[in-house]
Parts: C-alpha cells; structure tokens; sequence
C-alpha cells in the first residue's frame, strides 16, 4: 500500500480526511461520513511503513518521545495535508486532513459583506470559533487572502501546522510554524509585535499566555485574529475571560469591550443530498451594546443583541439554521442537532418560509424581527477546512 495512491484518492474523492490505523481499512471522511476504502485491513507494518514515507526524522524522534507529532506537507501541486500521527495501543495511527491549494471566496464560503468590512479596521480582535472540523482554517484564509490583494500590510500567521500557504500580493506575508521557525504561539506573538506588523493571524489560542498577548496586540494596535474551540459568541467571552484569575477579569472584560472587533462562530452539516456540506454561522459584530454587555457582566445578554443586530450583519446559529432548512439546503433533523434552543428552533421550523428567506416585505429572520429583512443571506455552497 503506498502512501501516494491512498492521497491521490482522498484528493480525487475531494474527502476531508483520511485515517489509518491498525485493524480497520483506511477511512475516509466524506461530507463528515465515514467511508472505509476497498482496500487490505490494515496491519502493524501497513502504518509504520506510511508513517516513514512522510514523516521526518525531527517528527519520528518526537513520536517516540511524546507518543505523537503533528506537521504539514504539500503533496505535489495539488493540495496539502496536515498530519496527526500518534500511538494506540502501542501500534501507530496516521490522520491527514486535507487542505485544498484553492482558497474560497467569501461567496463561496458563504459569509457576507458585512465581514469584509471589518478586515478594513485597522486594530482590534477578531475570533473565529467552533469545533474542529467546521472550517475555522479555510475561513481565515480567504479572510488573510482578501487583505493580502486588498491593503499594504505586512502580515504575520503563527501556525500548528501551516496549512494555506500565501504568496505576497499587496502584502508582505510572513508565515511561521511551530517547532520549525518559532517554540509556541506566546513566543510568536511576543517576536511579532517587533516584526513591524499591521495584521496578526495566531493558529490558536491554547493558553493564558497566548490569549494574553493576543489581546495586548490588539490593545497596541494591530489587527489580530485567532480561533478557539467555543460554539457560541457568548461562549467565547466567557472563555477567554474564565481563562485569567479572578483579580484580572475586570481589566480583561474592558480590554474586550475596547478591542473585539467581532466574533465569528461557525459549522459544517451535511446538506440534503449527503454529497455536500453547508456552513452556518453565529456572527457578532462589537457594537456600543454589546461592549457594554461585556463591560458589566451581562454577557448573557448578547444572543438578544445578536438577534436585533441584523442592521449590523449579525445573526444566531439558530437563525442560520432555519435559513438553511427553509431553504431545503439541510434536513430537519440536521437543524434539531445542530441547534441551541431545540424548543424555540422547532418554532422556526414550523413558520413559513417568507419569514427566513425574504420573498416579501416584511420577512424576518426571527418571530421577534418583524418588518427587517434577514439578518443574513446564508450562501450553501461547499465548504472545507
């Protein structure tokens, strides 16, 4: 079995990931389904043997050391992989997640042009969220990328792996991974602020120190944006502000409600066919309400806000959703999965398609919006991380 056919079918199959690990046959993920290949089981030797073949031996020795390493790799001119190999069970598994060299457009991901609006801010925070999987990479490429043709900038990504490369347009791009050009994103982001930077891309932020400094940059004048694992915009605040000890908190939620730009939760559900996934999206734009809502501890209060921000371009998860299935892009039973309030959501389900979609006046993106158009016109066309 050679690691080479095995990507050539992830690329051809135009899957998300590919797993191989001893007992079962390689594993496709397609449109967020597993789908073995009509391959050999494999066996202890079958993935020590496609380990080797596109690990170095800097990615080896750590694997033995720490039970795994993670890096990136192109594969020709066609994509790149980003790879987790680890230990199970004493034998080695592989995953590669595919990373197409074509960035999107925001058409095509689906975002409006409320967000390209913001990239003009010229500091601030911008968060990007949501579980793994649901694009967060693929998104803030094509947001690097419109600045990147857009503005003169000397932009910096701190990276776990590089995943889209950027060749210099109007910007000046300086791309750095961990464990090859720098230690750790605290470290980064520390070089960074004495690089001459207008815009900071930070990979994620894991720890304290990392989302310490990342809102300092924002504070001092540079456009930053990172990603955390939160499904929601309140999710977020509460996690970033949860993250310093209790003598902080205070001083963070001024810094937040004085430099987020905006936060941006996202995820990817299969669409009705099966064959393709749709992105929907949880969009909060900071406004002088909602700096206040984090200022005062009413954090709670920012999904009403979002709800009523639709001049402003935001919008709920939940409204996304129901924009999504009355416009027969997703089922039922993805929005109910998927949704935060199963009670209000299977409401919106019910309404009549008007009330979401817009075809007359006074269609509404929710019950409570009356006489406004849609918070947001969701674009379905397919999207990977």
């Amino acid at each position: 079995m050679q690691i080479n056919k095995l990507l050539q079918t992830v690329v051809n199959q135009k899957a998300s990931d590919i797993i191989l690990t001893v007992g079962c046959k390689p594993m496709l993920r397609l449109h967020g389904r597993l789908v073995p290949l009509q391959t050999k089981v494999l066996e202890a030797e079958d993935t020590v043997t496609l380990m080797k073949s596109i690990t170095s031996e800097r990615g080896q020795q750590e694997l033995q050391e720490v039970g795994g390493t993670d890096f990136g790799f192109s594969f020709g001119d066609q994509a790149r992989f980003r790879v987790a190999v680890f230990k199970q069970r004493g034998y080695i598994g592989v995953v590669l997640r595919f990373i197409p060299n074509k960035l999107l457009s925001f058409d095509e991901i689906g975002l409006s042009e409320t967000i390209k609006k913001l990239l003009w801010r010229p500091r601030g925070l911008f968060l990007v969220t949501g579980p793994t999987g649901s694009g967060k990479s693929t998104t803030l490429a094509t947001m690097i990328d419109y600045i990147n043709q857009s503005r003169d900038c000397h932009i910096i990504t701190i990276e776990d792996p590089i995943e889209y490369y950027h060749p210099h347009k109007r910007c000046v791009v300086t791309q750095r991974e961990l464990g090859v050009d720098v230690p750790s994103f605290a470290e980064g982001l520390r070089r960074a602020l004495r690089q001459n930077p207008d815009v900071i891309l930070v990979g994620e932020m894991r720890d304290l120190e990392t989302i310490e400094t990342a809102i300092s940059a924002a504070e001092t004048g540079h456009l930053v944006f990172a990603t955390l694992h939160t499904n929601s915009a309140e999710g977020t605040i509460n996690r970033i502000v949860d993250a310093f000890p209790q003598q902080q908190q205070e001083q963070v939620r001024i810094q937040l409600a004085t430099n987020m730009i905006a936060v941006l939760c996202q995820a990817l559900l299969p669409d009705t066919t099966g064959k393709n996934r749709v992105a929907a999206f949880e969009i909060m734009v900071q406004t002088p309400a909602i700096s206040n809502l984090i200022r005062t501890t009413k954090v709670y209060q920012i999904a009403s806000e979002i709800q009523t921000g639709s001049k402003h371009g935001m919008i709920l998860l939940d409204d996304s959703l129901a924009i999504l299935f009355h416009k027969g892009k997703i089922t039922e039973e993805e929005a109910m999965n998927r949704c935060r309030s199963p009670v209000d959501m299977e409401q919106k389900l019910r309404m009549p398609p008007r009330m979401f979609l817009g075809d007359t006046p006074g269609a509404a993106g929710g019950e409570g919006d009356k006489g406004r158009k849609p918070a947001i016109q969701i674009d379905t066309a397919r999207k990977s991380e």
